[in-house]
């Protein structure tokens, strides 16, 4: 059986159960799904700021779960990847962040994607993983529907309606094949919206779910060869001297 260990990066319970909820709905019959967020940190991530802080958090929830054991993936499940490198340093498991899940599966259905995302402001961010990633030239547009993240909790009904029409314009104007929603929180819409738009929907928290499971399937782990090799032990001071204390596999 497989563990995989979903790390909500910001720190909104609701968020991160409706996050596991859609996950675990995608998980085959040999896969255990877990979901946890930090203790501390931003109640939703629209900003470089927020993602700064976001990334601390997801770090230490990755050194929780090996300091647990029994850990064979992680999703970071926050479209903006936040921590995504710094995470895959801290662990041999595979790291799998949302966005570029999204991405290469998208890619894996049509020649053509738009990006629906919350706030355009986020589109920036996601304009730079796609140029970091490689996926640049199969993107069409990033959309906003122009609405803060929680309005996905707290009102999801006009949020649910302003996404669906920005993926219509998408289909219509576009001219792609496939649409990606540009937010965790957003996981559980798929279905719905790609039934009223008549396009494939791709969201980052199922496609990272079946990407790590795909991962540990295949026996791959995460390189410690190189750039991705432990950190190397090191003080820390205030309020990170904990991270001091690392402890390390050897020659990490």
């Amino acid at each position: 059986m497989a563990h995989i260990r979903l790390i909500n990066p910001n720190t909104t319970a609701s968020m991160t159960a409706s996050i596991y909820r859609a996950a675990n709905d995608y998980a085959a019959a040999g896969t255990q799904v877990s979901a946890c967020q930090p203790e501390a940190g931003p109640v939703s991530i629209e900003s470089h700021f927020d993602e700064a802080i976001s990334a601390v958090g997801v770090a230490q929830e990755v050194i929780k779960g090996e300091q647990e054991g029994n850990i064979d993936a992680y999703v970071v499940a926050c479209f903006g990847d936040p921590g995504l490198l710094a995470a895959r340093e801290l662990t041999r498991a595979p790291v799998v962040g949302i966005a570029e899940a999204a991405f290469h599966m998208a890619t894996l259905i049509s020649t053509r994607f738009s990006i629906v995302t919350t706030l355009g402001r986020t589109g920036i961010i996601a304009e730079h993983l796609l140029e970091q990633y490689g996926f640049r030239q199969h993107c069409r547009r990033i959309r906003a529907a122009e609405i803060p993240v929680l309005d996905l909790e707290h009102h999801p009904e006009v949020a649910y309606q302003r996404i669906v029409q920005e993926c219509c314009r998408a289909r219509d104007d576009d001219g792609i094949g496939a649409i990606v929603l540009g937010c965790g929180g957003m996981a559980n819409l798929t279905q719905e919206i790609s039934r009223e738009v008549g396009l494939p929907v791709v969201e980052g928290v199922s496609a990272g779910l079946k990407l790590a499971e795909s991962l540990v399937g295949l026996g791959l782990f995460t390189s410690k060869h190189g750039d991705l090799a432990y950190p190397r032990p090191k003080p820390f001071t205030g309020q990170f001297a904990d991270f001091s204390n690392l402890t390390l596999p050897p020659g990490g």
